[in-house]
């Protein structure tokens, strides 16, 4: 017996001098990092599994991450990730690093790092929003929350070149859409679509991106309680878009504030709450774009078309990938037949499901301009704006000059611009504008003005 004790005794003293314990601790990480992410361990001892459940560092009441391993002597390499190959760790401008490297003498041994940046949260350090793009309000007050949230702006590129009224479109998740710097993991590319399209000819829209509540986004962008999930504030949500901020975009900005006029779109939980605004509130919300939309939730969004009623005039875009995951192809197929079963037709339906798509902002950025153009495809702008409703010129574009009809007196002046605001030729308003010789942008913008005053423009080709 004594042997026996003698023997365990020594095996334990063995075990304790080959394996030692390597306490690893996380003292910074980048400010962009999920506040509901995991940070996994992934080396050379572990066959660099980048989601072992076994190697997640545990996060203290100081906020910095812990990990504490027993393990033998030797050189290791290793790197930190969010759970997988395509979340680790990386520069703070999101490029790649070499491995780390750690000789472990098998003495307890405490070694402080830091993550410097995420290789998919890139660029933090530069920001890639457009010159259109601007702060609405850095807090603006939520009375149905009794808080406040950040708001973003995007003003068409002609906007502060004529006198044109435009479409809003009301988007969620502010923070992803128009800058990489503060997105959750990469941005909508919202602004850069709205400028290329703007080139192409496009009327033009102003676009409000109000930000998530973090914490609170699963509350105010679901309708209904899900039993594991909760929620249900997604209509004193909407509420706030249609009865706070609504007015007040239509207040301070030139708006078009007709319900045709007026869109709501976004992805995911933001894709569901877009679907209940453009349904529930359908005399607000004429436009609606739902990309991968969480129907999911509640069973109760397939039976809201039927309760609410359908406006003929509402016009839906239901979008998902195809390798989403769960039943999300099957969903979004179901509420297009439920919409239909409701009375919407199906010229007012616009179903597409996306070869390869995964539920991330990559799928997001490449369906946006595809969203916007169907939402509007119907929609007559004339491609001018009327301050007086007496006024109406007709303008054509002839080689190097413009021929004006519906002239009646001769108190008007002109100016053109180009599509990036930039005058090309101004004066007196005749029947014909000359431009400078062989002009060789395509698209111009001509304003017809009264004391200084815009009172007409018009888009040329």
């Amino acid at each position: 017996m004594m042997r026996k004790s003698i023997l365990l005794f020594l095996y334990v003293i063995q075990s304790c001098i080959i394996f030692g314990q390597w306490n690893i601790t996380i003292t910074d990480f980048p400010q962009n990092t999920p506040s509901d992410a995991n940070i996994y361990l992934a080396g050379s001892f572990n066959q660099w599994n980048p989601g072992n459940e076994n190697y997640i560092l545990k996060k203290d009441n100081d906020g910095k991450y812990r990990i504490s391993l027993n393990i033998a002597p030797g050189n290791y390499q290793f790197k930190f990730t969010r759970g997988s190959w395509a979340t680790v760790e990386g520069t703070a401008d999101g490029k790649v690093i070499s491995n780390r490297s750690f000789i472990y003498n098998g003495t307890p041994t405490d070694l402080n790092l830091k993550i410097a940046g995420w290789e998919d949260i890139s660029g933090q350090s530069t920001s890639t929003a457009s010159p259109q793009v601007s702060v609405l309000s850095s807090s603006f007050f939520m009375p149905q929350f009794n808080t406040s949230r950040k708001i973003w702006l995007y003003l068409p590129r002609d906007y502060q070149t004529t006198s044109k009224r435009y479409p809003v479109l009301y988007m969620h998740d502010g923070q992803n859409l128009f800058d990489k710097k503060t997105s959750f993991l990469n941005e909508w590319r919202v602004d850069e679509s709205m400028d290329s399209l703007f080139l192409t000819g496009d009327y033009g829209c102003i676009i409000v991106g109000i930000e998530n509540g973090g914490s609170s986004r699963i509350s105010e962008y679901t309708p209904w309680s899900h039993p594991t999930y909760g929620g249900g504030d997604g209509d004193r949500y909407v509420q706030f878009i249609a009865n706070t901020l609504k007015p007040y975009v239509d207040e301070n900005y030139r708006t078009l504030s007709e319900p045709r006029f007026c869109a709501i779109a976004g992805s995911s939980l933001g894709g569901l709450i877009s679907f209940y605004a453009g349904i529930k509130y359908k005399n607000i919300f004429e436009k609606t774009g739902a990309l991968s939309s969480s129907f999911w939730y509640s069973s109760q969004v397939y039976a809201l078309p039927r309760i609410s009623g359908v406006n003929d005039r509402s016009f839906i875009y239901l979008s998902t990938g195809a390798e989403e995951g769960g039943n999300q192809v099957y969903d979004v197929g179901r509420m297009k037949d439920t919409l239909k079963k409701a009375g919407f037709v199906e010229e007012q339906i616009f179903l597409n499901i996306v070869a390869g798509g995964k539920h991330n902002e990559e799928l997001w950025a490449k369906e946006f301009p595809k969203m916007y153009k169907w939402l509007w495809k119907n929609e007559n702008f004339q491609t001018n704006t009327i301050e007086n409703p007496s006024l109406h010129f007709v303008f054509k574009r002839v080689g190097d000059s413009i021929i004006v009809k519906g002239l009646s007196e001769n108190n008007f002046t002109y100016q053109v611009h180009n599509m990036s605001g930039q005058l090309i030729t101004q004066g007196i308003l005749s029947e014909q504008i000359q431009l400078p010789n062989h002009y060789p942008d395509s698209v111009i913008i001509v304003s017809v003005l009264e004391k200084g005053k815009t009172v007409y423009s018009a888009k040329l080709y």
